[in-house]
């Protein structure tokens, strides 16, 4: 038997609950296929997991440093990991509710199971009540990404974690061997370094967070060293063995191989996009050389019924683009005329001091042959730094020459990532720093530094002290 549906939604994370919510607004029936938890990888083993256990670190550790002086001396440093761990499952229980309502709310239909296409317009859902054929009028892909792993150091759950293991950890470990200084591998392994690990990050490339800007990662990597973390840089994982004792990865670094020891490792050395068992073959979905589904800006892929949003669809893999492309992927499934066409999309990396960034760099106007000028603005210069007792990290803004055209803001500091947000709106709109320096910004917060940081790009600041003719 095979049952008829009108949007088939395969993924029920970011993009998959937001494309059937935005749906149902629009008059169409979701149908949403879930294999493991409504939310997908950020809701329950990602976003928010780790920065609830990141906020209950950072209060710990800041309690830690400047409690005496706050007058919030901590006489016990007792850490109690398994009440930590309660309140985060919580948290994310919690959020998992709120997906449901909304697919609820929105008239979707939520199916426990998985799916694999056997037609370009049908396809075999398997749940634990057994097997359904359904044929779709449309469908969207949203299935996420899968991490992936070096040869002879698969995740074993014990010795060899991934990060869902690493979120879901009842203890500290002694020591800690983090593979990966990307995102998830710096956040988690500063997180537990809080916490009293003794840590070791090894990453490939010459510097942590690949392809962040190296003004922004330097102050990063100056709070890790602050906190003990040991690293490497340039370095190639060459082997790994397993004792009772714990692990020992070979590195091969510039200066020459090298064995570092730990009790375990956190492996976290990439993603791909997860197409392996949808069938799309069967669908008629070509795949680019990376393993991306080929997509327009529709976000309609080969077969012009089966649309893609997510991880699967493209990188960066980031939950608020796949948030966008889900709406876009529903609204061109209903009809409209929407295109994934924006200019920026801003990232956050939730270390401490955060990381945000959005737009160019001095060195992609260098690249871009385009006449700009960056100029940066200390938190040290901020009022809700100081009594925040926050006053590490920067703000810069690379703004064109002789229009003042906004073209990047990168910061690291406190809570850079909230007000990252006007920074691409700038961009959106096309605003020019004057734009930004006359519009009024609420004191005492960390918004301010926008508007400082403007009449800083030009000439004219009220905070910083800068000679006179300078810019």
């Amino acid at each position: 038997m095979t049952r008829d549906v009108d949007v088939l939604v395969i993924g029920g994370g970011p993009a998959g609950y937001i494309a059937a919510a935005r749906l149902g607004q629009l008059g169409r029936k979701a149908t949403v296929i879930e294999r493991e938890y409504l939310g997908g990888e950020c809701l329950n083993r990602g976003c928010i997991p780790s920065k609830a256990l990141i906020h209950v670190s950072s209060i710990y550790r800041h309690l830690r440093d400047h409690g005496d002086e706050m007058g919030l001396p901590m006489a016990d440093h007792a850490f109690d990991v398994v009440a930590m761990q309660r309140w985060k499952t919580g948290v994310v229980e919690k959020e998992r509710k709120g997906v449901e309502t909304i697919l609820k709310a929105n008239g979707a239909e939520w199916i426990h199971g998985t799916a694999s296409f056997v037609a370009p317009d049908r396809a075999l859902v398997e749940t634990e009540q057994g097997k359904e054929e359904l044929r779709f009028r449309a469908a969207i892909v949203a299935t996420g990404g899968y991490h992936v792993a070096l040869s002879g150091m698969e995740p074993d759950g014990i010795q060899v974690l991934t990060a869902r293991d690493m979120l879901d950890l009842d203890h500290v470990p002694p020591r800690l061997l983090v593979l990966g200084g990307g995102v998830s591998g710096v956040e988690l392994g500063e997180h537990y370094a809080r916490l009293g690990s003794e840590v070791t990050i090894v990453e490939m490339m010459p510097q942590l967070l690949p392809g962040v800007d190296p003004d922004l990662v330097r102050e990063v990597t100056r709070a890790l060293e602050a906190l003990k973390v040991r690293i490497f840089t340039s370095a190639k994982a060459e082997g790994l063995r397993k004792e009772p004792s714990g692990v020992t990865l070979s590195i091969r670094t510039q200066d020459g191989s090298v064995e570092v020891a730990g009790d375990v490792l956190f492996m976290t050395v990439g993603k791909r996009p997860e197409t392996r068992h949808l069938n799309l073959e069967a669908a008629h979905v070509a795949l680019n050389v990376k393993g991306f589904p080929v997509v327009d800006d529709r976000m309609a892929t080969s077969n012009p019924n089966i649309f893609v949003a997510g991880d699967v669809a493209r990188p960066p893999m980031l939950a608020h683009k796949s948030y966008r492309e889900g709406i876009v992927a529903a609204e061109a499934v209903a009809g409209l005329s929407s295109r994934w066409s924006y200019q920026v999309v801003p990232s956050v990396i939730f270390t401490v001091p955060e990381v945000a960034s959005v737009g160019l760099t001095m060195a992609d106007c260098e690249g871009k042959g385009i006449k700009a000028r960056e100029v940066r603005f200390p938190y040290a210069a901020l009022g809700r730094a100081h009594a925040n007792h926050e006053e590490r990290g920067f703000v810069k803004l690379v703004a064109e020459e002789g229009t003042g055209l906004v073209l990047g803001v990168h910061a690291v500091g406190a809570e850079c990532g909230d007000f990252i947000s006007e920074a691409a709106l700038a961009i959106e709109m096309g605003a020019t720093v004057r734009d930004i320096a006359g519009t009024i910004h609420p004191h005492p917060t960390y918004g301010e530094l926008m508007g400082e940081v403007a009449l800083l790009w030009l000439g004219e600041p009220l905070h910083v002290a800068v000679r006179k003719g300078a810019r």
